[in-house]
């Protein structure tokens, strides 16, 4: 590719093409060539842990991912091959995943809270021949090892281990500079990266995502994030998370952003994390529903957040309630936004476009993503169905191709000239989608359908509410009943008459119908790795299943 990437505004954008070439390699074409043609700070690297901050330009960006593909080819490992990934946000994170790329080692990056039976899976499911880790997590690519048959390299960062390759020496003996000749050409449609899904319900999916998914994510940062080359961009997402790639690699990179490599204290800090936006000069941010609703119990006048223009969700829906305290505070409407690890940003909030807090938004230019019944066909306004992508040709941007090794599953969500999300929505009159929910956490009450996400989203808005799941739990009358989990803001205490003053409140909210029968006060939610609440646990627990 011989120009970076620009598109047009969303108004215009109806038919936007991203390029398709039949060969494609971020580390190099995107990369080495801003290193070489328009050099400037890739990211900032800040760590709440030891005070450091550190400014990284695209060609120390070209140089430190060069030694390690050097440091690959070493070693023999080569196109094709996987590689297990656990490290935290540091520099190194940049560079082995970008060095894995160049040479077309295929990295599967994992959170640090994976335990060894989750490593032995992943690795298992993959044949994966390397581990490349932190040193805190050598311990458990360890335990594993006699159970994972394919693995032949383990690279340890950040400090020595027996029987681990060093990478901080090892990198050090290598030549900065690649010759691309000497790579194996990575075709467009060939895997680049491979995740795993959140296994809310069952094992964790494997998702391969080819190289051409680098360019996929433009959209995503130029029709949500509204990125430009002069902005200063900061995703809250762990490294081992599909919104890793969403929001701190691909896109903003294709752009011409910088961003911030933010490596959080161990406990989660809301103060901490506020105080950063002023320090680092954030301009655009993306955080989980989860983290607004933290910062709304704080009093957010205490700290400088004037550089933000844009703020942007993702992950789970975001309650109006705290885009309504978020706006009032930095006066930015959060966008929320709509994807999987499946694909790339297919939903949004455009910039530009009249927000309506609790929609998702619109699909993004150069997809049909619409709201479909079991046989594919387009339903009505209003009516809740399927939220599907339509297979097209040439294939839509960014969507995977299927999950490695998994007939039963890509027979499930490839159908009727779709993709199933598995999530479930309706279309306004004017083009906006509402989530409802998962297809299996909606509840059927009395004859009612009614969606998890709207009875959280007037919970939220109680004072005493800090957040909350709701679940369907067996009724003999009635199906089942609508029952919340809620974790209750500081200062609050459960109890009966709180419980009758949230139902209270509840049904003079949203539908009388809809409010919790039920409710449970605790002290946190279930969540998998990636945040996302895991209400088929509460449901088991509240069913008796487990």
């Amino acid at each position: 590719m011989s120009e970076f990437i620009e598109l047009p505004d969303y108004e215009a954008a109806a038919s936007v093409r991203l390029p398709a070439p039949e060969f494609y390699n971020f580390g190099f074409d995107l990369i080495d060539r801003r290193a070489a043609v328009a050099d400037k700070t890739a990211f900032i690297y800040a760590d709440a842990n030891t005070g450091e901050v550190s400014r990284h330009s695209f060609s120390d960006l070209s140089a430190a991912s060069n030694r390690f593909a050097n440091l690959l080819g070493s070693i023999g490992a080569a196109k094709g091959d996987f590689a297990f990934m656990m490290l935290p946000r540091i520099p190194a994170w940049y560079e082995t995943m970008i060095g894995c790329i160049k040479c077309g080692v295929v990295p599967m990056p994992g959170t640090g809270l994976l335990q060894p039976k989750d490593i032995e899976y992943r690795i298992n499911k993959a044949g994966a021949k390397l581990a490349i880790v932190w040193h805190e997590h050598a311990a458990k690519i360890d335990v594993v090892l006699g159970r994972c048959p394919s693995l032949e390299h383990l690279i340890v960062v950040g400090g020595a281990q027996d029987g681990w390759i060093d990478y901080e020496a090892a990198v050090e003996r290598q030549a900065a500079v690649l010759d691309r000749a000497s790579a194996a050409p990575t075709r467009a449609d060939e895997p680049m990266l491979a995740f795993f899904t959140s296994g809310t319900t069952a094992f964790p999916k494997m998702v391969p995502r080819n190289h051409d998914y680098a360019i996929a994510h433009t959209l995503t940062a130029r029709y949500w994030q509204d990125l430009r080359p002069d902005d200063v961009h900061w995703t809250l997402s762990d490294t081992g998370w599909a919104k890793a790639a969403w929001g701190m690699l691909f896109g903003q990179w294709q752009i011409g952003a910088t961003l911030l490599l933010y490596n959080p204290t161990a406990q989660f800090d809301a103060e901490e994390h506020l105080r950063a936006i002023a320090e680092h000069g954030v301009t655009t941010f993306c955080a989980p529903p989860t983290i607004y609703r933290a910062f709304a119990q704080l009093d957010l006048a205490q700290y400088d957040l004037s550089p933000l223009r844009h703020s942007i969700s993702a992950g789970e829906p975001l309650n109006p309630e705290a885009i309504k305290v978020w706006k009032e505070a930095t006066g930015t409407i959060v966008h929320d936004g709509y994807g999987q690890t499946e694909t790339i940003n297919v939903v949004a909030n455009v910039p530009g476009m009249e927000v309506r807090p609790g929609s998702m938004g619109k699909p993004v230019p150069g997809l049909d993503v619409n709201i479909v019944d079991d046989e594919g066909t387009v339903l009505e306004e209003g009516a809740v169905g399927h939220v599907g992508i339509r297979l097209t040709e040439p294939w839509p941007p960014g969507l995977f191709q299927g999950y490695w090794d998994d007939d039963a599953a890509n027979a499930a969500c490839f159908r009727n000239g779709w993709y199933y999300t598995g999530d479930t929505a309706y279309r306004d009159a004017d083009g906006y989608l509402w989530f409802v929910g998962r297809a299996d956490d909606l509840i059927s009450s009395a004859g009612y359908r009614i969606s998890p996400f709207e009875v959280e989203s007037a919970l939220i808005e109680h004072p005493a509410v800090a957040e909350s799941a709701v679940i369907g739990k067996k009724d003999e009358l009635r199906g089942e009943i609508v029952a919340a989990y809620v974790v209750l803001a500081k200062g609050h205490e459960g109890g009966e008459a709180l419980t009758r003053e949230i139902q209270d409140f509840v049904k003079a909210t949203t539908a009388p119908y809809k409010y919790p029968r039920q409710i449970v006060f605790v002290d946190a939610l279930p969540k998998t790795v990636s945040g996302k609440i895991r209400r088929v646990e509460l449901r088991a627990m509240a069913n008796g299943e487990g």
